[in-house]
């Protein structure tokens, strides 16, 4: 099986407000209240509410080698969620697919004159779907896990222009975000941004995005980019709320690992949207 550098960005749930950048370079770490995008400066009314302001505290530092582990947790966590989303959930945005499983029902009818096989097909149309997005995804995974994932100090760390930070709650792992550097068109590609879903909707993938968009005008990129294949609106709201501009649109993606059969292309098919925000102009 061949094993290109996969582009899947994983679902999140966000609530966070706009606040100002905070200036720094790569080996800068940045720490965010999960109540507040940035901490404030003025001073704790009480040593109570200082304790619980300490306590939710999400601290946003480079990976390190310690973070392994958690971190390929919290990434396969995020892409097994995609079975049934893009499964069930994606169907909503194929309306070819659903044409051809509708014309597929009748013909059941048509040539069966049985009510009870033409009621049980949708189900059996939906039992395949989920087998194949389970195939498809599992082969991603794997292809993931054995590429960039599988050595990040080689892929993100060391490479001039690049790098992987994680979010650190209560001394927890709890969210990760890489970001590529692309010599040919200047550009900075987001990428692998996942948050553990015991803790969303704290603002945390917002932090880890502007973590991102930090390091790009720290080191003169033009844009940074990025692509997912998210099926629900938190992820494209994310990206958006951070100013990012929707500029392409692939219905039919062919993810790493796909065989592309024709079985495969009947029972899997997912939406690939690409972003960009422009820093500059080069």
């Amino acid at each position: 099986m061949h094993c290109s550098s996969p582009k899947m960005v994983c679902e999140t749930k966000i609530v966070a407000d706009e606040h100002e950048a905070i200036a720094g370079t790569k080996k800068d770490s940045i720490i965010v209240s999960s109540a507040q995008m940035w901490t404030s400066s003025s001073p704790s009314p009480s040593a109570l509410e200082s304790k619980v302001e300490k306590r939710d505290q999400v601290f946003i530092r480079e990976f390190e080698r310690s973070d392994h582990e958690e971190v390929r947790r919290i990434f396969t966590e995020g892409i097994m969620e995609r079975i049934p989303n893009s499964a069930f959930r994606g169907l909503k945005q194929q309306t070819r697919t659903q044409f051809i499983y509708a014309f597929l029902t009748v013909m059941c009818y048509v040539m069966t004159k049985s009510f009870t096989l033409t009621f049980c097909t949708p189900f059996i149309l939906m039992g395949a779907r989920y087998y194949y997005s389970r195939k498809v995804i599992l082969n991603y995974l794997d292809c993931a896990l054995h590429t960039d994932m599988a050595d990040i100090e080689a892929y993100y760390m060391k490479p001039t222009g690049s790098c992987f930070w994680v979010a650190v709650l209560q001394g927890q792992v709890v969210g990760i975000v890489a970001a590529q550097g692309r010599e040919d068109d200047n550009t900075l590609e987001l990428r692998r941004m996942s948050v553990d879903s015991h803790f969303r909707g704290k603002g945390i993938a917002k932090v880890l995005g502007r973590r991102v968009l930090e390091f790009a005008m720290l080191n003169n990129y033009s844009a940074v980019v990025l692509g997912t294949t998210a099926v629900k609106m938190a992820a494209h709201k994310l990206y958006e709320s951070l100013g990012f501009r929707r500029v392409g649109e692939t219905e039919d993606y062919t993810l790493p690992g796909m065989t592309r059969s024709l079985l495969e292309r009947l029972f899997f098919q997912i939406r690939y949207s690409r972003y960009r925000l422009q820093l500059h102009e080069e």
